[in-house]
């Protein structure tokens, strides 16, 4: 049985987690964080960006309104009887924000209790974790501390540095009836309190070891909760200790502070300011005085991803503005995933977090360089699988009576068509294409069923929350505004596959232009986008997402499936990819390559530092803002807590790999604590296994194929098939990259594999960082072991067991007839109609000269006996109206796979003709020239490389399953 897994639903955590605090302040209005790329706007009328009317009812009004996005629709009034953002008892939720705020309301923040209020009794918030500070905001401002010290609770299944308030920032005669967000950047909030006396902004932000306050009609107030040791007192510098926790205080030059018992007050006026900063040690108080007065404004991430050199640079910046003096620019905390990969220098000042040690730089900004490892849309499939099986195995589930079981919400619907989807380039792989069309046109139906308005299934846009919301909905999705990327991930991988298969399903005035509302309902990433705040579902400086929507719990917000958040940016890359959409494809490579650094860290300790020495956990399954939990959101078993940051296994789960030996570790404590092999989801554990030992992995697949259940997203095809082509290329190789957005290298005892895909509409040669090189055809995935698929079914048969080649007679060649791919040599026709592109001459005389673009089609594995007859090919060639153009072709056998070429044959070329229409090239026009001998073909294989000879003008050749490319090689089995 599938256990039933949640979300951030109705606190479901610890008791001692869930306790209700009072609060207090931030700072002066942050713009909306600036964008490094903007995504193409959808094909919808631009709609009003949500402001502070309260029009979030709960029932559908009688006007609703369809709104056409291509081939698409979504309303733009609710469906009748669902509900949309609401408070814990049902009434409906309204951004909390000011009358000045601009912009859409960001929700799934660390601060995202001050917009969002869940809970009727709090108008303030919850408590909020900027690491290094904590902050609870309160009717008398906002309380400040800094937990630096972890402890274990809940019988230690979870560590957490809870808030524990040292001081708060307020004004004199501050009563605030509730908080209002006022502005936001990237990673930092402007909040407010007004309505109660004096005004209060307080600006704070994640790595900002200072909070910014500015006063209207009162003055500024700072009260401790206990005595302080005032160890510094300079006039309008206060330096103070609560424990072994360090505060300076900086009011503005000729206002000194005054201490009345624990309060300090300072004559700021009606346009005050002041800044308390939590030190590292008192020794820091000179160095952080210079800043005082430079308040952050605003903070954005910008980034640059270079594919050719296989890098992401990311630069995290903060405007700041001097309200004393022209000082800019501030000291910021970073967490370890950015000082690990940091270009700029940092201090020696540091603070603890619950994400381990946060090292400090100087100045307005800094900047991480990462190397971004690919993103594969499938894995090749390896010859040594049995393919005969895996093709059953894709029927059994084709027949299965319910595959979209009931109610078909956005979740379990997605992972339904998520299911489905992976299966197609499988089912290409093998040569299945009834299977792989069957595939796409169940998976298509059910999209454009989610994708059009007025049905069962449909999108409804919130413009007061400026949000996409799918009705039916589930783990508060609607009601919360929790998980869109774990939701919508599942439909945007679908249309990247349906659009690798048809191009033209996909482009925005079609049905891409619903999934790209849904990318940037995650993830828009211009500032002044109309309908949606800026990069909702993601946490720049925290480096991964945020499931909650309203992050209402006393330990902050929580993030429980990073894998699944991985998959939404994988599946952006794709889709971006594919569609031609550089700033799409760019935003997903950005989300994955961030998250990569982050996740193994944060969420499994990798390299140490993160945990507590005494936990005793060797990973967590939700990391929350206060700290990190072994449990999830529902009674599961260890093999869940594992799991729920392994799933969905897609090629884009190779990250998990990129340390092998880690990967290994991590499912060795796994194994130790259940004392056996998992049971539960067992098939996304065998995945996660081969990423470390694909024959292990194999091997239990192959044990429990036939009576296992596999977990709801997966299925019994694609696990053997990933399984098994791990097994046989071995694990992540993350030293070697490429000048592509979409690779992979696996290394097998020192023999690497090399992958690749190609998104485009022409050929590409991949150039791998080890120096080899790899031809890919528009839409295909390329290897040097393994069929990937792109149309191309590849297997000219069962090869049997790779590790005993066989011998002639005990052949696979059949009578010897190959038929000519897109991407490679296959024992069947390619599925349907299609043209290889031969690259023109350019005008010189290439006869018998292969040039570096010719075209290489290839297969491995066979065995055969030699007839004695000669080879023979019929290739249809068409050069359209050019003149004087020819085309040449070379046949290579290496029969017995060492890879030295035993016997090459060069045929004359073939000079088309001036009329546009098929021609027949063939065997007829003779050898040009030969070197080597045919003999017996034992694991074997054939090359056929094809260019111009001649000519100024490029050609093409005719392949499919009438009358397309073929050769017939003289072997038999």
């Amino acid at each position: 049985m599938h256990r039933p897994w949640g979300r951030t639903i109705p606190r479901r955590v610890s008791p001692e987690a869930l306790v209700h605090r009072g609060g207090r302040p931030s700072r002066p209005a942050l713009l909306a964080a600036g964008a490094a790329l903007l995504l193409t706007a959808a094909v919808a009328p631009a709609l009003t960006g949500p402001g502070t009317a309260s029009t979030a009812a709960t029932t559908a009004s009688s006007g609703a309104a369809d709104v056409p996005v291509g081939s698409g629709s979504y309303t733009d009034t609710l469906p009748a009887g669902a509900s949309g953002p609401s408070a814990l008892n049902g009434a409906p939720a309204s951004p909390k924000v000011t009358d000045d705020y601009e912009g859409a309301a960001p929700t799934n923040e660390w601060w995202s209790s001050l917009i969002f209020q869940r809970y009727p009794e709090n108008p303030h918030g919850e408590n909020l974790f900027a690491h290094p500070a904590s902050y609870h905001p309160h009717e008398g401002g906002l309380e400040m501390g800094y937990p630096q010290t972890p402890a274990l609770v809940a019988d230690g299944l979870k560590y957490e540095h809870p808030h524990a308030a040292d001081l708060s920032l307020g004004a004199v005669g501050l009563d605030s009836p509730d908080t209002r967000v006022a502005d936001s950047g990237d990673w930092t909030v402007t909040a407010e309190w007004a309505g109660g006396g004096p005004t209060l902004r307080v600006t704070i932000g994640q790595g900002l070891p200072f909070a910014y306050a500015e006063t209207s009609g009162g003055d500024a107030e700072v009260s401790f909760e206990s005595a302080p040791d005032v160890w510094h007192e300079d006039g309008s510098v206060v330096g103070a200790s609560v424990g072994d926790r360090h505060y300076a205080l900086f009011a503005p030059t000729g206002s000194p502070w005054t201490r009345s018992g624990d309060t300090f007050t300072a004559a700021t006026g009606d346009d005050g300011h002041y800044s308390v900063a939590v030190l590292p040690s008192p020794e820091d108080l000179d160095a952080f005085a210079p800043y005082a007065h430079s308040f952050v404004t605003d903070s954005l991430v910008e980034y640059d991803y270079d594919e050719a050199a296989s890098t992401l640079t990311s630069t995290y910046r903060v405007e700041t503005e001097p309200v004393e003096g022209d000082r800019t620019g501030t000291l910021m905390a970073l967490y370890p995933h950015q000082w690990n990969n940091a270009v700029t220098d940092v201090t020696g000042q540091s603070y603890a977090s619950p994400r381990g040690e946060m090292r400090v730089t100087e100045g307005g900004s800094f900047t991480t360089e990462l190397t971004t490892n690919g993103v594969l849309p499938s894995l090749p499939t390896v010859d040594g699988a049995d393919h005969d099986r895996m093709r059953q195995l894709i029927d059994e589930v084709l027949a299965e009576e319910e595959l979209f079981p009931e109610p078909g919400d956005t979740y379990w619907d997605g992972k339904a068509m998520g299911r489905l989807a992976q299966l197609v380039p499988v089912a290409d792989s093998i040569g299945h294409t009834e299977a792989r069309d069957e595939l796409l046109g169940l998976v298509k139906g059910r999209l454009e069923d989610w994708l059009t308005a007025g049905g069962t299934r449909q999108f409804h846009y919130n413009a007061e929350w400026g949000t996409m919301l799918g009705y039916p909905d589930s783990f508060g999705a609607a009601q919360e505004l929790n998980d869109h990327d774990f939701h919508y991930g599942y439909f945007v991988s679908a249309a990247a596959v349906v659009a690798r298969y048809d191009r033209a399903w996909a482009a925005e005035d079609a049905w891409g232009g619903m999934i790209r509302l849904l990318i940037r309902d995650v993830a828009a990433t211009d500032p002044d986008d109309p309908m949606f705040p800026r990069l909702r579902s993601f946490s720049p400086y925290a480096g991964h997402g945020w499931a909650s929507g309203h992050a209402g719990f006393a330990a902050g917000n929580n993030q429980e499936s990073s894998s699944e958040g991985m998959h939404f940016a994988a599946a952006t890359a794709l889709f971006g990819s594919l569609t031609g959409d550089e700033e799409i494809r760019d935003l997903g490579v950005y989300l994955h390559t961030t998250q990569a650094s982050a996740i193994p860290r944060y969420w499994q300790d990798q390299g140490g530092g993160t945990f507590p020495e005494d936990y005793e956990h060797d990973v967590v399954g939700m990391v929350w803002g206060d700290g990190g939990d072994y449990r999830i959101w529902w009674d599961g078993g260890d093999e869940e807590h594992y799991g729920i940051n392994y799933l969905p296994i897609t090629a884009g789960s190779l990250y998990l790999g990129h340390d092998p030996e880690h990967a290994g570790a991590v499912y060795q404590s796994l194994v130790d604590r259940l004392g056996r092999e998992p049971e539960i989801w067992r098939d996304i554990h065998w995945a996660h296994r081969a990423l470390s030992d694909g024959d292990d992995a194999l091997r239990m697949f192959e044990e429990q194929w036939q009576t296992y259940e596999p977990e709801a997203g997966g299925s019994k095809p694609h696990t053997y098939q990933w399984v098994s082509t791990l097994a046989e290329v071995g694990t992540v190789d993350a030293s070697v990259t490429a000048d592509t957005a979409h690779y992979a290298v696996f290394d097998d005892g020192g023999t690497r594999t090399h992958t690749a895909f190609n998104p485009g509409t022409d050929p590409v040669t991949v150039t791998f960082s080890d120096g080899v090189e790899l031809r890919v055809e528009p839409g295909s995935l390329a290897s040097t072991r393994g069929e990937g698929g792109g149309g191309d079914p590849g297997d000219p048969g069962d090869p049997g067991d790779p590790g005993d080649p066989g011998e002639p007679g005990d052949g696979n060649v059949g009578d010897g007839d190959l038929h000519l791919t897109p991407s490679a040599l296959s024992g069947t026709p390619h599925g349907s109609a299609d043209e290889i592109t031969v690259a023109s001459a350019g005008g010189r005389n290439q006869d018998g000269l292969p040039p570096e673009d010719r075209v290489v089609l290839r297969v491995d594995g066979l065995t055969g006996s030699h007839t004695g007859d000669a080879t023979a090919f019929s290739l249809p060639v068409d050069s359209g109206n050019a003149i004087a153009n020819a085309v040449q072709v070379r046949v290579v056998y290496d029969l017995d796979g060492d890879g030295a070429d035993d016997r090459t044959e060069t045929y004359r070329y073939f000079a088309t003709n001036d009329q546009s229409g098929w021609e027949e090239y063939t065997q007829g026009g003779g050898v040009a020239d030969s070197d080597g001998a045919l003999g017996d073909m034992v694991d074997g294989s054939v090359r056929v490389e094809l260019w111009s000879a001649l000519g100024s003008h490029s050609s093409q050749i005719l392949v499919g399953p009438d009358e397309g490319a073929s050769i017939t090689i003289p072997f038999t089995d």
